[in-house]
């Protein structure tokens, strides 16, 4: 694993157990991201048998030539659905290949067994969008990411 060593500040260092442990901090270590999410994967399948297993979901819209237009990833899990991303490329904004993003992946997750949808938008990219589709202000982080913006999480019943 890459990593930019172990750290050394003495905050740390009285908490931390003696060797073989080290601390390792970096910038992004997808082999580490992987591992993560299958230990989790195995223990939140224990805590929740007989729930439908988390799944991947993701929609693209492509054009004539196979050039992603515009895409959305997220998951399934039990009765929930989340949507990790979205986005529309600009020579495409205002086409309405936002909607079908949503209304596919809205559809899919119904099939999946949701009953809801979680997302999140900053408010420099699209809380207004979700509004417009149904979504419900759940919460609202001011100062993130910056002073001036927040962290909108938007809730929708399928």
């Amino acid at each position: 694993m890459a990593g930019f060593g172990p750290v050394t500040s003495s905050s740390n260092q009285a908490t931390e157990p003696e060797a073989p442990f080290k601390t390792l901090v970096a910038e992004g270590v997808p082999e580490l991201d992987r591992r993560l999410s299958d230990e989790l994967d195995t223990v939140n399948a224990a805590a929740t048998e007989g729930v439908a297993p988390a799944r991947e979901l993701t929609v693209q819209i492509v054009d004539d030539g196979g050039v992603l237009a515009a895409g959305l990833s997220g998951w399934t899990w039990g009765v929930a659905a989340g949507i990790g991303m979205t986005w529309v490329s600009e020579r495409v904004r205002g086409e309405g290949l936002g909607a079908r993003l949503l209304a596919a992946f809205e559809d899919e997750a119904r099939t999946r067994g949701c009953t809801h949808v979680f997302v999140t938008s900053f408010t420099f990219q699209a809380p207004g969008f979700y509004e417009r589709h149904g979504y419900h202000e759940i919460l609202r982080w001011e100062g993130v990411p910056t002073p001036t913006s927040a962290d909108v999480h938007f809730r929708k019943e399928l």
